[in-house]
């Protein structure tokens, strides 16, 4: 059986969530996806599944067309389709998360 661990730290997570926290602010929310994004490539970067780290190849412009698809359908379905967005979300970002041979990768942060 290979190592799966996550080798992430506190000082990188406090950093991560400043950086992406000062983003969202200084755009009035529209940065939320490129936060996501970046918050996700730190998740990602810093974890090993059997023996192999991930990494993560969303980027904040895909997640903004989304989250603007997502909006109106929720209008439309006069908010009903929020109950389906989580699940949304996450097969969005398992869609763009992949595993890398050993030693190919460093993490970010």
């Amino acid at each position: 059986m290979r190592e799966s661990k996550f080798d992430g730290g506190l000082l990188g997570l406090i950093g991560i969530n400043l950086l992406t926290g000062f983003l969202t602010i200084i755009t009035l929310g529209l940065g939320l996806p490129w936060a996501t994004c970046l918050k996700q490539k730190w998740f990602t970067s810093h974890t090993i599944i059997d023996g192999n780290r991930l990494c993560f190849d969303g980027t904040g412009g895909q997640l903004f067309g989304n989250y603007i698809k997502w909006f109106f359908l929720t209008i439309i379905t006069l908010g009903i389709y929020a109950f389906w967005l989580t699940i949304k979300m996450q097969k969005w970002i398992t869609k763009h998360t992949h595993t890398l041979e050993s030693g190919k990768y460093e993490p970010i942060i």
